[in-house]
């Protein structure tokens, strides 16, 4: 396995010792910082492909981490929450992180999670692909580049919203469930994910919409799901 580089951010040294062992046990290059604050230090002199982020810690909590990173990296984030920490967790997945696990966890639940991660970051465009570039009006999808362009603008999207628009892309017309949505994307089974796949959907066409609220990409078909029309006279 390469030796990829994941970072630990919480202000428990036993919560980050504890991770740290599991990742090295599975090949992993460990980094560790105990707040937000610290953490953007080290990300700036060393290459991560993983990031592990506590919500609550003090000089910098993982939210305004996450806000920061995003302006510049789309790596994997995975945000460690306690349960009474919902509102936090959404927030955080508005933000920008790609899941959450909620404290206390088993520690081969966090390696499930991390490994499901990072297998999406470094194979992205899985799905058997038709054609190098999908358009739809503006819209365009370049599956080698692996990026998305508005009116020719690059559009900044971390790997799961890449991983939807893709998905919603390759199908054209076609409605996507939630469920069928985010076991597509996430590869996994869909409990609860009703929440997770509407926060990257809203946050994808604050992206890529002028009008979220009137998308012209992105629609939704109410109690059925998501889809993005074929262009008129598509086939």
């Amino acid at each position: 396995m390469a030796a990829y580089t994941v970072m630990v951010v919480d202000d428990d040294q036993d919560i980050r010792d504890g991770i740290d062992i599991y990742l090295k046990n599975d090949g992993y290059s460990v980094l560790q910082a105990e707040n937000g604050r610290d953490a953007l230090h080290l990300l700036e002199k060393n290459e991560v492909h993983l990031m592990i982020l506590d919500i609550m810690m003090p000089e910098m909590d993982g939210i305004e981490a996450t806000f920061k990173i995003r302006q510049e990296r789309n790596i994997p984030i995975i945000m460690l929450s306690a349960k009474s920490e919902e509102t936090d967790k959404i927030h955080g997945l508005s933000i920008g992180a790609d899941d959450y696990i909620t404290k206390p966890f088993h520690p081969m639940e966090l390696m499930a999670q991390v490994k499901s991660q990072m297998r999406r970051y470094t194979q992205l465009g899985t799905y058997e692909k038709r054609e190098s570039m999908i358009q739809v009006d503006g819209l365009i999808l370049d599956q080698e580049a692996k990026c998305v362009q508005l009116d020719g603008v690059t559009i900044k999207l971390t790997p799961i919203e890449y991983r939807i628009t893709e998905l919603l892309m390759l199908h054209l017309g076609r409605v996507f469930s939630i469920h069928e949505i985010y076991e597509r994307v996430w590869k996994e089974p869909a409990y609860n994910s009703e929440n997770i796949v509407a926060v990257h959907i809203r946050k994808i066409r604050e992206k890529i919409e002028l009008d979220p609220k009137k998308p012209r990409y992105i629609k939704v078909v109410w109690g059925v799901g998501y889809l993005i029309e074929k262009e008129e006279g598509r086939v």
